[in-house]
């Protein structure tokens, strides 16, 4: 069973799941893939201390602060490649972005390869199921441009501004 809450942010509604432990999932409302990666039943419980921790840290974020990563379980739902994307997108820093590019010649670091596709990377950046704390707004065209955000290019760029304050 996992358990939710909804949190009005300034970008929009987003939903926080949780399986318990961790967090497995924040969708903003309207994104491509929400709630993708979950199949078991969702009970609405806003006092469960792991969403109540969730939406401490994005009341943080939205006031400008730049909440450290670890301050939440984080319990994503992928494949193993998407996992190494999504670790990545942790170490960029706020208020910094890096091209698919550059990700993807991250990516095939770890992996041990010569290179790396920036369009799969791309697509498990897209498929990030815990937005805004794992950071895939940060990640940018090769010559800078916002594209590619599930929840939108606008709330990309809006959250971009938030942290170049």
């Amino acid at each position: 069973m996992l358990y939710s809450t909804n949190y009005q942010s300034p970008i929009g509604l987003c939903t926080i799941v949780s399986d318990g432990e961790s967090i497995v999932g924040i969708w903003l409302e309207g994104q491509k893939y929400f709630a993708a990666t979950v199949c078991e039943e969702v009970v609405e419980d806003v006092m469960q201390p792991v969403l109540v921790a969730a939406r401490g840290w994005l009341d943080d974020y939205f006031a400008g602060k730049n909440p450290a990563i670890e301050r939440l379980p984080l319990a994503p739902r992928g494949s193993v490649f998407r996992q190494i994307v999504w670790k990545l997108l942790c170490e960029i820093p706020y208020g910094e972005t890096i091209t698919y590019g550059a990700l993807a010649d991250r990516v095939a670091a770890v992996l041990e390869k010569e290179n790396m596709s920036a369009r799969a990377v791309g697509g498990a950046v897209g498929h990030n199921p815990i937005l805004i704390v794992i950071p895939c707004h940060r990640v940018v065209g090769f010559d800078g441009r916002l594209t590619g955000y599930a929840g939108g290019v606008e709330r990309k760029r809006r959250l971009l501004e938030l942290e170049r304050m």
